[in-house]
């Protein structure tokens, strides 16, 4: 896999949210030849310059400084420095982004976003996080080359963790939170659940794998790749080889250093059935169920 035109591989990691893609993406920035946005440039206004020591710092650093719920160094979705940079179009969008969104202007200031950053850490490949919408057809308009791997977690853990998350907005209504109002449908299945949040969640994941499932019937089949959150923790080994061979990255020495660093639980996978009520269960499992069966979820586990 070469870069077109001089310009970086891009591997865009996408999922929902609480889906397990931080772990896939930080996983795979721990590869030598992989390029990536830190979290102290999305805090602070650094030039593209400062990120040539991205790749170092983060796989020199103890694991302790790197791990994800405390002070860390660490690759970052970069919400902030894309909007200093560009625009909030792609931090805080009511709907999924699409190519029509895409403006001259707005191509120029993403292409040199992470094209600036790749030269400057000296990679060919660069591996960028985004969850909530897709916006992969605003991607694939402006890096036509890029590949897509989503993480896809069942939908009644993703709804489950979402409530227990502080800045989670849906305790407020869809009138407040940032995904815009449901569709009709949606909207009357939540009111006739009594306005339950724990289906509000659902409803979350419903709209967004929605977006996902028709953004990935847009792409070549070649340049999109679905990863199961419960696969990477009950396989690890077997679901990075084939993230590594889709990103036409080799397991190098390098890259096992840093997967080893890595402790894979699968205590959680099924939390949501002890955190949340058994009817709110049953009631989301109802609800999903088409969707969860189409991701390999059947309803029964």
């Amino acid at each position: 896999m070469s870069p077109a035109g001089g310009r970086p591989q891009m591997i865009f990691v996408l999922g929902t949210g609480r889906c397990g893609s931080t772990l896939v993406e930080e996983i795979l920035c721990r590869h030598p030849a992989a390029g990536f946005v830190s979290n102290l440039e999305d805090r602070y206004p650094l030039p593209p310059a400062a990120s040539r020591w991205n790749g170092p710092l983060y796989r020199g650093l103890p694991a302790r400084a790197t791990q994800k719920g405390r002070l860390r160094y660490a690759p970052s979705e970069a919400y902030r420095a894309l909007d200093r940079e560009l625009s909030p179009v792609l931090s805080t969008p009511a709907r999924d982004l699409t190519a029509t969104d895409v403006t001259p202007w707005l191509d120029r200031r993403l292409r040199d976003f992470f094209v600036s950053r790749s030269l400057a850490q000296g990679t060919t490949t660069f591996i960028h996080k985004f969850t909530g919408w897709p916006r992969a057809g605003f991607l694939d308009r402006i890096f036509p080359e890029a590949r897509f791997v989503h993480v896809v977690r069942d939908g009644r853990a993703v709804a489950n963790s979402w409530l227990q998350m502080p800045w989670w907005q849906g305790y407020g209504g869809p009138e407040r939170w940032q995904w815009g109002l449901l569709p009709t449908a949606m909207a009357a299945e939540w009111e006739a659940s009594g306005r339950s949040f724990a289906v509000l969640a659902g409803l979350l994941w419903a709209l967004l794998i929605d977006a996902f499932d028709g953004a990935s019937a847009r792409l070549p089949a070649d340049r999109w790749l679905e990863v199961r959150y419960e696969d990477v923790t009950a396989q690890p080994r077997q679901v990075f080889s084939s993230l590594l061979d889709f990103c036409a990255l080799g397991w190098e020495d390098g890259f096992e250093r840093g997967f080893r660093r890595y402790t894979f639980e699968r205590g959680r996978a099924d939390a949501f059935r002890r955190d949340l009520p058994a009817a709110e269960v049953e009631r989301l499992t109802s609800l999903l169920a088409s969707r969860l069966a189409a991701h390999g979820y059947p309803p029964e586990l």
